[in-house]
């Protein structure tokens, strides 16, 4: 049966109230800063960088609210932003620090997922007191770029079911057009890792939550794993969805929007 969309969109039965208030909490694990007291006052507003005044500087995670939350820098990680960004960079040696930075951000983002304590018995008897995540995790990814980063969330989840959105600009009207959407059947009652390394305008990826919000998955449930963000992307996104959780390594005026070419060698 056709959708709306051109493609055939499957599993469309919706089902916003299934589990409704029955969710776990999810947990917010070690990021400095997150909960900004500042909450409501307006993020500022932002143009586009003159050529002429001074380099654009990454924008703070303060000015952009909690809902944002940056992996915490260091050198490593500052290391791989760099090489990625440049130019003179082999496709080997992109595609390398590229998973590298993706592994790191997967990694993160289980760090949100609603986890509950437990005591396991060791092999000398002993008893220990640990915890073990929730299942009911899924990963969604943003074709094309989008499939770069599943293999570093099946590194970390290994049977952990991924589906697929394609989404392109229509040439005429260069509005975001939904092409494709296959989800697991049960998505609305997942936690969703949905998947998009470049945030440049926040376009695809709204029209991809639209997609998902359709299939029952409620946006307080999506966590939006990508590398880079322009603050326009990422405040584009969180006025249109309040409740998401957007996880990236950098906020930047300048995003390196070459990755997608660049990673598959399509360039």
């Amino acid at each position: 049966e056709m959708t709306k969309y051109e493609m055939p969109c499957h599993n469309q039965q919706l089902n916003n109230n299934i589990n409704s208030g029955q969710e776990h909490p999810m947990k917010q694990v070690r990021f400095a800063n997150s909960s900004s007291t500042n909450n409501n006052s307006a993020p500022p507003v932002l143009s586009a960088p003159d050529p002429t005044a001074a380099p654009p500087q990454p924008a703070s995670q303060d000015s952009l609210g909690p809902q944002l939350k940056l992996l915490p820098l260091n050198d490593q990680i500052r290391e791989l932003q760099t090489i990625i960004r440049d130019k003179t960079t082999s496709r080997g040696d992109f595609v390398f620090c590229a998973d590298r930075l993706i592994r790191l951000v997967v990694e993160e983002g289980l760090n949100q997922l609603p986890y509950s304590e437990c005591t396991v018995t060791t092999p000398t008897g002993y008893k220990y007191e640990g915890v073990k995540f929730e299942r009911g995790n899924c990963g969604v990814s943003i074709m094309r770029s989008g499939e770069a980063m599943e293999q570093g969330l099946r590194d970390c989840c290994r049977s952990i079911r991924i589906g697929k959105i394609l989404i392109q600009s229509d040439e005429e009207t260069q509005k975001a057009k939904v092409y494709y959407a296959k989800f697991p059947p049960d998505v609305y009652r997942r936690k969703v890792l949905l998947m998009y390394p470049i945030l440049s305008t926040g376009n695809t990826v709204i029209e991809a939550v639209r997609v998902l919000i359709e299939h029952g998955v409620q946006p307080r449930h999506i966590i939006l794993l990508s590398l880079f963000s322009t603050p326009h992307g990422a405040k584009s996104i969180i006025q249109e969805f309040p409740d998401i959780t957007i996880l990236t390594t950098e906020v930047h005026p300048v995003a390196p929007t070459h990755f997608g070419q660049r990673y598959f060698g399509t360039d």
